[in-house]
């Protein structure tokens, strides 16, 4: 009964709404770019592996060349303005690629998820800085809930949407949505309050601003256990990430055509935990969140390690989707309530890759790891990990700190 009047309030702000709606329309470009590009290397290539790697190559490396420097210039630049020229230099570069696929040739599409890949690292910081300036404290768990569920609907959507879109109209049609796509998140962010002018204050440079940003994350106990568990995490996704297709031909003995169907199992209970991380964003902090969610995966990474029963299988990959969002939301949820809004986009810049970095090195090193153990045991591996990083946020549970940090606070945040 709470819930509505909540999320009426919620709606009535025109960031979250504008926000939402850009978030929109940049889903629709990725996902109808990242299919297309895709299917349209295959054809090109005849399935090269070598050039099908490049494409995440293409998309994950910026990450951590930029994230960083991106995170320190979203906390120098304006938010808004930072967000709509980063999405319209999307769409510039998308535009270039066509012209390029015209009178180049087909390995122009990488420098379109490159160019976008890295714009990225400095709007992403910018919008969580507007969610931290604009949302109040009590609406900002839920509003990253919706915004969570909206991703998790992609998910399952996305690659419906980028095969059709692809398949009917080719590869020009494909790049040109994206790119309008771009241009309408660009519009749709206009509408955003104007970026608050700041004082001036003594001029520094982007290097001292980054060592800055490291003082604060690494002065700070919070964020400092944080990192931990992030690391943790990264280790756990990344090694079964790349392993479930075993989990479907080996384990299961199914046709590796299945693989579809049981990763939209987790996509479907993604969105379902979505909704339900929204209708317990007011009662959970979320420091509680990320540590149910964490302890849920855990337990189903090694249910299905250990089963080659079809539905007990397909049952723990529900309940480990449904733990995704609640992980999700509450990480950048803590994020924003233990950042002061000077050091937002650093805060998020210096700890994300962390958890990518961990993810990408377990990825590149899975295939050994089953080779050397069982793909059960590599299962049991994972969830290690995860109970690993549940471990190292227990003084954060017992000291409840998911409340605003001071900016060289050693102590506990209370």
């Amino acid at each position: 009964m709470n819930q509505s009047p909540a999320l009426s309030g919620l709606f009535r702000n025109r960031v979250i709404r504008a926000l939402l709606l850009s978030g929109l329309f940049l889903q629709i470009g990725i996902w109808v770019r990242n299919f297309s590009v895709l299917l349209f290397i295959v054809e090109k290539t005849d399935g090269n592996p070598y050039a099908i790697s490049l494409i995440s190559v293409a998309e994950f490396a910026p990450i951590f060349v930029f994230s960083i420097i991106g995170g320190a210039f979203a906390d120098r630049w304006k938010p808004r303005k930072t967000m709509v020229w980063c999405d319209v230099l999307s769409a510039v570069s998308v535009f270039a690629v066509l012209g390029a696929l015209l009178f180049a040739g087909w390995q122009a599409v990488f420098f379109a998820m490159l160019i976008s890949a890295i714009l990225s690292q400095f709007s992403q910081p910018s919008g969580l800085k507007l969610f931290k300036v604009h949302v109040p404290g009590e609406q900002m768990q839920m509003g990253m809930s919706i915004y969570q569920t909206m991703f998790a609907v992609f998910m399952i959507l996305g690659p419906i949407l980028g095969t059709f879109v692809y398949q009917q109209f080719g590869i020009f049609v494909s790049i040109g949505i994206t790119g309008i796509m771009f241009l309408l998140s660009a519009a749709v962010l206009f509408f955003l309050p104007a970026d608050k002018e700041t004082e001036k204050q003594e001029k520094t440079t982007i290097f001292q601003e980054l060592a800055s940003g490291f003082r604060y994350v690494f002065k700070n106990r919070t964020f400092v256990i944080l990192s931990g568990n992030f690391i943790a995490a990264g280790l756990g996704v990344g090694l079964t990430q790349p392993l479930a297709i075993f989990i479907v031909t080996e384990k299961l003995g199914m046709q590796s055509s299945f693989l579809q169907w049981f990763l939209a199992v987790y996509g479907a209970a993604m969105l379902v935990g979505g909704a339900l991380a929204f209708a317990f964003a007011k009662k959970i902090p979320p420091i509680w969140m990320l540590a149910a969610g964490m302890v849920i995966d855990a337990v189903m990474l090694s249910i299905i390690g250990f089963s080659d029963v079809l539905w007990i299988t397909l049952a723990a990959q529900f309940f480990s989707g449904l733990a995704m969002p609640a992980i999700n939301i509450s990480v950048n949820t803590l994020i924003l309530n233990n950042a002061e809004e000077a050091y937002v986009g650093r805060v998020n810049g210096i700890m994300m890759p962390m958890f990518m970095g961990s993810m990408v090195l377990m990825m590149s090193l899975a295939g050994a790891f089953k080779e050397f153990l069982s793909l059960t045991m590599v299962y049991q591996l994972s969830a290690v990990f995860f109970l690993i990083g549940i471990v190292l946020v227990i003084p954060l549970l017992a000291s409840k700190s998911s409340k605003k940090a001071k900016p060289t606070a050693g102590e506990p945040v209370s």
